[in-house]
């Protein structure tokens, strides 16, 4: 009997022309863009909100505005056996990667988590290559030593003083949330072929909403006086514009477009967020973590011609 895999899997198809690929590049490109917003809009929630509560409250906001458009038509598709694949879809994202990446942001910077997210791409990859057996080759190896060494280097290099409470810790739970995303986007990409991309967006967000419902209780018992004009932007930005507008955008665009194609998009990210978390939040590398940032981009970039 077929698994759920082996029946998601079909040959590639022929390449979209430039024009039909506008409209998924654009979606793509407006995606990571936002995700480069959300580790300062984070930052500030997180200093004021338990990440529990932060977390069921985005999942929350935009799991209402989606679902109108929705409703029972997500599972229109369902094939007995594919709970196989959604199951961990939405365990390893939303559930396991935003809690991860809220306990991340209240140890490390904004930047230096954005920085690691650059490991995505090579993650991608070798799923692709360990679960769908694509080839791999001496430059993607070369390219992920590269940047694991810059992120460990960027690690050490941060100072006591400066604005990350714990880098260590903080970095290794975004680098365990940035597995989770990887683990998401390969099997994202194999249920694309059969279900609206909106629909797994839907799935996902109601997961999310169900497992951070223990931070409602704690959002309840926020005062009044914390909910000051910037928390209530951070959080609306957070929900309406990256829990749905991002999620949503990258889970259309990746099924209009090669999954290690669209990873490289994420590439994007560390630059926005670095730059935000310099005019918002204030934070600032010093040179030789502006090197070992450099580091893991080159690395990311070298890993690309393995492609």
């Amino acid at each position: 009997m077929e698994t759920a895999q082996a029946r998601l899997h079909t040959e590639p198809l022929t390449p979209p022309s430039p024009q039909r690929l506008l409209l998924p590049v654009a979606a793509l490109l407006a995606a990571v863009l936002l995700w480069g917003g959300s580790f300062a809009a984070m930052r500030i929630a997180v200093a004021v909100l338990n990440p529990w509560s932060v977390m069921w409250l985005r999942m929350t906001t935009a799991l209402l505005l989606l679902a109108p458009f929705i409703g029972k038509s997500a599972f229109a598709g369902y094939r007995t056996g594919d709970w196989k694949l959604l199951l961990p879809m939405v365990l390893f994202q939303p559930c396991l990667y935003f809690l991860l990446e809220s306990y991340a942001l209240t140890y490390t910077t904004s930047s230096q988590a954005g920085v690691i997210s650059a490991l995505v791409p090579l993650f991608v990859a070798f799923g692709a290559w360990l679960f769908l057996k694509e080839k791999i080759n001496g430059h993607l190896i070369t390219g992920l030593g590269i940047t694991i060494t810059g992120v460990i280097a960027l690690t050490i290099l941060d100072s006591p003083g400066s604005k990350a409470q714990n880098p260590l810790l903080g970095n290794g739970l975004e680098l365990c949330a940035m597995v989770s995303a990887a683990i998401n986007m390969v099997i994202v990409k194999q249920l694309c072929q059969r279900y609206n991309p909106w629909s797994l967006t839907g799935m996902q967000l109601l997961a999310g909403a169900l497992f951070f419902t223990p931070g409602l209780p704690l959002l309840l018992q926020t005062p009044s006086s914390a909910w000051t004009p910037e928390l209530m932007f951070a959080m609306a930005f957070l929900g309406f514009f990256v829990t749905l507008g991002a999620f949503g955008l990258y889970n259309w665009g990746m099924s209009h477009v090669p999954a290690s194609r669209a990873s490289i998009f994420i590439n994007l990210v560390p630059v926005n967020a670095v730059l935000i978390g310099w005019v918002i939040l204030g934070e600032s590398l010093s040179s030789l973590q502006l090197l070992m940032a450099g580091a893991v981009l080159i690395g990311v970039v070298f890993s690309q011609r393995a492609a």
